[in-house]
């Protein structure tokens, strides 16, 4: 494969964590990846670390929360020869209290502009650039806390009490639904996932999985076939409720 026959491959937040490992697999399958951070010393710590480890990876300065940045973003990545993959991983907690009844306006605002308008404003200014792709496809990083379904069916509470980080997952699923079906008869699979508990900075690094193996589905769904299925939400195990 040459240089120019690679396709590109943007993961936003991938300085570290799930998202770094994501950048990895992926360029193991073939791709170039753009490396999207908002802090530059980590992102460059990212990009030598991975092209260090021979990954073909180039970095992307993005704060997903400001218009100015996504689209100084998009345009590198036209300078670069366009985008195949868009992963939709950038996200915060919001920090403690989350009990409803004592988290503040202000931090659920800053949770849903990461987790929720962040992916919109992300996908809204590259959608051009992977319209013109063979086979995009737009991968959204999600959790079952996110699931109403799994959330309300259970005996015992699903997922920790949570007002902020798991309602914007779970909007984030709804959103993701849209996308698919506006994008259905354009070729764009667009597909949520969950990694699950994975060891990260989000969690105190409490999590039982490593961020490669969380990182596995996703490359999954960045790679699905066309014609594949869009407008789903999944783990390792298979497709999970919304």
């Amino acid at each position: 494969m040459t240089e120019n026959d690679k396709r590109t491959a943007l993961v936003t937040g991938a300085n570290k964590g799930i998202g770094y490992e994501i950048a990895a697999g992926l360029s193991r399958l073939g791709f170039r990846v753009g490396v999207g951070a908002r802090d530059a010393g980590r992102r460059d710590d990212a990009v030598a670390k991975l092209r260090a480890e021979g990954h073909d990876v180039f970095g992307v300065p993005l704060d997903v929360t400001d218009d100015v940045s996504v689209a100084a973003a998009a345009a590198l990545l036209e300078e670069e020869g366009g985008l195949d993959v868009l992963v939709n991983n950038a996200a915060i907690t919001g920090g403690m209290p989350q009990e409803p009844t004592r988290v503040s306006a202000d931090q659920v605002r800053e949770v849903v502009d990461t987790n929720v308008i962040g992916v919109i404003r992300v996908t809204n200014a590259v959608l051009p650039l992977l319209r013109r792709a063979a086979s995009p496809r737009i991968v959204n990083v999600s959790s079952t806390v996110g699931s109403l379904t799994l959330q309300t069916a259970q005996a015992e509470p699903y997922g920790p009490l949570s007002a902020a980080y798991s309602p914007t997952k779970s909007y984030l699923n709804a959103i993701t639904i849209q996308y698919a079906k506006e994008l259905a008869d354009e070729g764009v699979l667009v597909n949520a996932g969950c990694p699950g508990y994975v060891a990260t900075d989000l969690n105190g690094h409490q999590g039982l999985r490593t961020p490669e193996q969380g990182a596995a589905i996703f490359l999954e769904l960045a790679t699905l076939p066309d014609g594949g299925p869009t407008g789903t939400f999944r783990d390792e195990t298979g497709v999970q409720p919304w």
